[in-house]
């Protein structure tokens, strides 16, 4: 007799086929924002030696105590792990149980079969790059708009103040020439609200904590999976600490990044 369990609307050839384009579509944005000069930032100008902007340069991302390379491996192989393990955790265990009853078989299509452990990987996962991608977007668009000065600006920007007649230590300098420093120093010195690296490290942190509150549970104890999550959160935490340490990002840049992740991690 055939199984009255319906597929999941998710894993139909055209809604899949939909997703993938969206992640793609977003993708391709991501690279645009972050690999190419197709969107400058605004041209924000400055005040004459302000002292929130003349902090030392602290140089190159790649010189940074928590460097691109870890924070993308983090961000990129820990919640593959992470969710890879649990669910093969709660299949082994409850394979036999109510949870996988109606389940045994997930059909894509009209030809292929797929293990529920197998679909419910794939949904965390996607809609875990699809908040990652959407948070760094929002994130570009914002540092885009505001033109927001990093505290180490006049380190980098090297401007000329006797050629701009800064007399006045409250002068304020508008003109987009001002500067003499590196063009593509200066061009990051101009985004920086909000703080990247607080955005996608708590967003992950939240996602990640939320997913094992809602699969764990009280599965494995009433503290590991508070512990698991409060380790996420505090890890994400000490990125922000880390990025206005080194004079990367003001507090409110490192503030306005986490509220930002974490929004978009709850509202997933």
């Amino acid at each position: 007799s055939s199984s009255p369990w319906k597929p999941s609307r998710w894993w139909r050839p055209g809604m899949l086929y939909f997703q993938v384009v969206i992640l793609a579509a977003l993708l391709m944005l991501v690279y645009y924002c972050e690999f190419t000069d197709t969107f400058a930032p605004a041209q924000r100008g400055f005040v004459c030696g302000d002292p929130a902007l003349s902090r030392p340069d602290p140089g190159p991302e790649q010189h940074s105590r928590l460097q691109p390379v870890v924070l993308c491996s983090v961000l990129g192989g820990l919640p593959v792990v992470l969710i890879s393990g649990v669910e093969v955790i709660i299949f082994l265990l409850q394979h036999n149980s109510h949870l996988y009853d109606a389940e045994k078989v997930v059909m894509m299509g009209d030809c292929c079969y797929v293990n529920p452990m197998v679909r419910r990987t794939f949904q965390f996962l996607g809609v875990y790059l699809f908040g990652l991608f959407a948070t760094d977007i929002f994130v570009n668009a914002g540092q885009l708009m505001t033109g927001s000065l990093a505290p180490h600006f006049l380190a980098v920007c090297r401007p000329n103040y006797t050629a701009l007649g800064c007399q006045e230590a409250a002068q304020f300098v508008s003109q987009s020439d001002a500067c003499t420093g590196d063009p593509e120093d200066i061009a990051r010195a101009r985004k920086t609200f909000p703080s990247k690296e607080a955005a996608v490290s708590l967003y992950a942190a939240v996602y990640l904590a939320m997913y094992l509150t809602a699969c764990v549970g009280p599965r494995a104890g009433r503290l590991t999976g508070p512990v698991l999550s409060l380790a996420l959160v505090c890890l994400a935490g000490l990125t922000g600490i880390n990025r206005v340490a080194e004079y990367r990002n003001h507090w409110t840049d490192v503030l306005a990044g986490q509220a930002l992740g974490g929004a978009v991690a709850v509202f997933l």
